[in-house]
């Protein structure tokens, strides 16, 4: 994974308050929002309302009482039980955020996406499309209309980074670009192809490979990486790559109990235990 912690750098912090939390739209092309659509709403929330300590705000039946995670008190993520294909793959849904969800959507498919929904109004929320970029990865685009999205990011439970995984980086390297003003940074290294995207020269996302199917995978911010990988195992879910220390903290991913992937990012072994003598 890429240089995580980054979305620190694009949320504007609210006078009074110690956590990373923002009020305004998010820049275009900014993950700015992660849903995950279950086939069990109660049994998702009580899975990461455990595991993350997440308390949820549930929408009304209109919304398909759609579950808001709540991080502080502030949006971070949602849960809801939308799903049109029962058999497509249980996976966290980034949305990338866009001042024009139309012409975001027409850029994307010029080049290459394909429209799985959308360009629609979600209320007075905001506007939205899902697409399959070109390497099938699915993504969505959010226009902020009440809602812009996550309120608090990077934060103990909030999302921290965000990343595309594919065994074709380069043509989500071509794609991405032209539909948000992405500027590349390869940061590649012999064994390791990973890309960071930079909006106004801050990291804001990353394009990798080596991956067994293409998709964006989210990392969530913790405080203790091993133990939030021994609770999901003891939860109901498991271990798809196990705790190890990087230069961007104590990373892991975990599978939840729909067999969704979910990237955790603590301190590291030896930061953490200074942190606490």
């Amino acid at each position: 994974m890429g240089p995580g912690g980054a979305a620190t750098a694009r949320a504007r912090p609210t006078e009074g308050d110690d956590m990373t939390v923002r009020d305004t739209p998010w820049p275009d092309g900014t993950p700015c929002w992660a849903e995950l659509a279950v086939p069990d709403l109660e049994l998702g929330r009580q899975f990461y309302g455990a595991l993350l300590g997440w308390e949820f705000e549930v929408g009304p039946e209109e919304t398909g009482f759609s579950s808001e995670a709540l991080v502080g008190g502030r949006r971070a993520a949602a849960l809801n039980g939308y799903r049109p294909d029962p058999d497509a793959p249980v996976a966290w849904l980034p949305h990338l955020a866009t001042a024009d969800v139309a012409a975001a959507a027409d850029r994307a498919t010029a080049a290459g996406a394909t429209v799985l929904a959308g360009p629609m109004d979600v209320m007075a929320f905001g506007a939205m499309a899902v697409l399959a970029d070109p390497t099938g990865a699915p993504v969505a685009l959010w226009q902020a209309g009440t809602s812009i999205g996550a309120q608090v990011v990077d934060e103990p439970g909030a999302i921290a980074w965000a990343e595309h995984m594919s065994a074709d980086p380069a043509a989500a390297r071509a794609f991405y670009p032209a539909v948000f003003d992405y500027v590349l940074q390869d940061i590649s290294q012999p064994g390791f192809d990973y890309t960071t995207l930079l909006l106004a020269d801050e990291p804001v996302g990353g394009i990798g490979g080596g991956w067994d199917r293409p998709e964006w995978c989210l990392y969530v911010r913790v405080e203790d990486t091993d133990a939030v990988v021994a609770a999901a195992t003891r939860l109901g879910g498991g271990v798809h790559l196990p705790a190890e220390d990087s230069p961007y903290g104590r990373v892991a991913s975990i599978t939840g109990p729909f067999g969704e992937r979910l990237g955790l990012m603590g301190p590291n072994v030896g930061e953490a235990a200074a942190a606490q003598g």
